[in-house]
């Protein structure tokens, strides 16, 4: 998938801990010199927004920037994007397609989940990187570029190496500069800073006034082990957001059920050993109904109680918001 040019600056990441500041160190470093640059971290840590520093303080940075997850694809459908095709190549192919590496010449080219990538492919980007050519599906002509290679992975591609699943030359292409993202549980003291940035985003996307965390908020946030990182922390304060309506501040009463069970979980079991367990899970359930019928009906007003438009705008169909507004029992006041 290409990506526009745009400014970007390490005013995008955010942090303060010392572990996310040495890895501010590394990236200005290594965004100045041609070398191949593995990302590892687990999905959610910001990937891909490591991977746009690099090349927006990089001498290629007037270059285009072009992103592919290597997930997302199927094999044949991935060889096509990536190397583009001649006309009459396969049945559909009516003109001649450019491929990614072609759009990304002089730029960067990322490859989100290159763990994801099968073995044939796997040969294919190898002799991209050692001999800077490549041949598109059904043709004959060899292709030169000058990409500088940024890859990301959420697997142990070492693990991965000696399993015979990743070939062990492509990693050590690819591996030339590791960048390692830890995880948000590890960098806990950055939760203060990267949710005033969240929040503003979401005023700005809104167009709306900027909204406050409670500090009873916040440490309810850090108590949490943040398995899905950024993104998840991202979405919990877009539904805290929601939930607390017209006020300014969102304190811990707008966090959304889901992860205060989270948290009331984890404390019963370190107090009781998860002793509990089916009381909780009826609490949830209450907290979750609770919050879904205030949910539909700040949509139906929104929406002025259009249906369909209210259907749309919760992104449900509108056959299940119309029974969830009789099982609720939501009438118009």
């Amino acid at each position: 998938m290409k990506t526009d040019q745009t400014f970007f600056s390490f005013d995008h990441l955010v942090g303060k801990s010392q572990l996310f500041r040495d890895l501010i160190e590394k990236i200005k470093v290594v965004a100045q010199y041609e070398v191949a640059v593995l990302i590892e971290g687990e999905s959610g840590t910001g990937k891909e927004l490591v991977a746009r520093a690099i090349h927006y303080n990089s001498p290629r940075k007037d270059k285009e920037f072009v992103v592919i997850n290597c997930s997302a694809f199927s094999d044949s459908l991935l060889e096509s994007e990536l190397f583009g095709y001649v006309k009459g190549s396969f049945t559909g192919a009516m003109a001649e397609k450019m491929g990614l590496f072609e759009v990304a010449d002089q730029g960067t080219f990322f490859l989100d989940e290159i763990g994801d990538m099968s073995p044939a492919l796997q040969v294919k980007i190898l002799r991209v990187l050692q001999e800077n050519t490549f041949f598109k599906v059904g043709g004959t002509k060899a292709v030169r570029v000058n990409v500088r290679i940024v890859a990301a992975t959420n697997r142990n591609l070492r693990q991965m190496v000696q399993q015979g699943k990743f070939r062990e030359d492509l990693f050590y292409r690819i591996n030339v500069v590791n960048l390692a993202i830890p995880p948000l549980r590890e960098r806990k003291e950055d939760i203060d800073v990267l949710t005033e940035h969240i929040l503003e985003n979401i005023a700005k996307k809104n167009r709306e006034e900027k909204k406050i965390l409670s500090s009873e908020a916040i440490q309810i946030l850090k108590r949490h082990d943040w398995p899905g990182n950024v993104r998840e922390l991202e979405n919990e304060l877009e539904k805290a957001t929601i939930f607390s309506g017209d006020k300014k501040i969102i304190n811990e009463v707008s966090l959304s059920p889901e992860f205060l069970y989270q948290i009331q979980t984890k404390k019963r079991e370190s107090l009781e050993g998860g002793e509990g367990t089916v009381s909780l899970k009826e609490m949830k359930k209450k907290a979750v109904e609770q919050v879904e019928r205030e949910v539909i009906r700040k949509g139906l007003e929104k929406t002025n109680w259009n249906k369909s438009a209210c259907a749309k705008f919760l992104q449900i169909s509108r056959v299940d918001l119309i029974r969830k507004i009789a099982r609720y029992k939501i009438e118009r006041t």
